[in-house]
């Protein structure tokens, strides 16, 4: 048995109160609880406390604290449950407490993995040019369930998939011409699977890799007068052999090659 001394609001946080207890052997305890825990027990100086009591209240203000933990974690966004379970245990609460703080959002509908992974992907959908997969596997890592993540990928269907491939190449073309149609092909659907796009998709996006006369030439120049300086010194013969299987090996056709062999010893 025990007894309340004193309560004190907690200056820097209005909604906890400082309880000092005196214990029946004379020693003194001060705890902080919620102010819901002090209305619900009806908490006021001078009021005894089992033990019994005492660990309940102070249970249930464990259970109060990762509450409202997990709420102003849920406020920033949209949550998964495995994303609140992990915020609440790096906060060192304890895993019955999460399990019960879980159940209490889950009912009040704060955690809704389902809708989650809808939003979820709508999301990428909307503001990114990530495939399928690489949302498939944020899912995952999220804690999303298979058939869950199914569901909700449904959204993003392979009309959209062809959009965002073709995005990426769009992007592509912009950026270095130094490479051979047939390379920068190649480099497209690496590129395309890194992003999370089945093979199907990179195939028909591939098509969109445009051919240019201008860019293969001005490419084969640079590459060519690279392995030129890597070259110059052979012998006639094994210099024409090892500039083409370097050419040849960038994608350039053995005819083009050829031209620029024939443009070299012009010079």
């Amino acid at each position: 048995m025990m007894w309340i001394e004193k309560i004190e609001v907690d200056r820097k946080n209005a909604e906890r109160f400082y309880v000092h207890f005196v214990k029946e052997d004379g020693g003194k305890q001060m705890v902080s609880v919620d102010q819901d825990i002090l209305i619900e027990y009806r908490m006021k100086k001078g009021m005894t406390v089992t033990r019994e009591q005492w660990a309940e209240m102070m249970k249930k203000d464990d259970e109060k604290q990762a509450y409202k933990l997990a709420l102003r974690f849920l406020a920033y966004r949209m949550r998964s449950k495995r994303e609140v379970v992990d915020y609440l245990a790096k906060k060192d609460i304890a895993a019955q407490t999460i399990e019960q703080v879980i159940v209490k959002l889950q009912h009040e509908q704060y955690i809704d993995d389902e809708q989650f992974a809808h939003a979820y992907v709508q999301t990428q959908v909307n503001t990114t040019l990530k495939g399928p997969y690489v949302i498939y596997k944020e899912l995952m890592d999220k804690g999303i369930s298979d058939d869950v993540i199914a569901k909700a990928m449904e959204r993003y269907t392979e009309d959209m998939q062809r959009h965002k491939a073709i995005k990426w190449i769009e992007k592509i073309n912009k950026q270095s011409k130094k490479r051979s149609h047939q390379e920068q092909k190649l480099y497209v659907a690496q590129l395309l699977h890194m992003k999370g796009f089945p093979s199907h998709i990179v195939e028909v996006a591939k098509q969109h890799v445009a051919a240019n006369d201008e860019a293969e030439w001005e490419a084969l120049m640079y590459h060519g007068e690279k392995a030129h300086r890597r070259y110059k010194t052979y012998d006639r013969y094994t210099y024409e052999q090892k500039m083409k299987q370097a050419l040849y090996r960038k994608g350039f056709s053995l005819s083009l090659i050829e031209k620029f062999l024939e443009k070299k010893k012009e010079d």
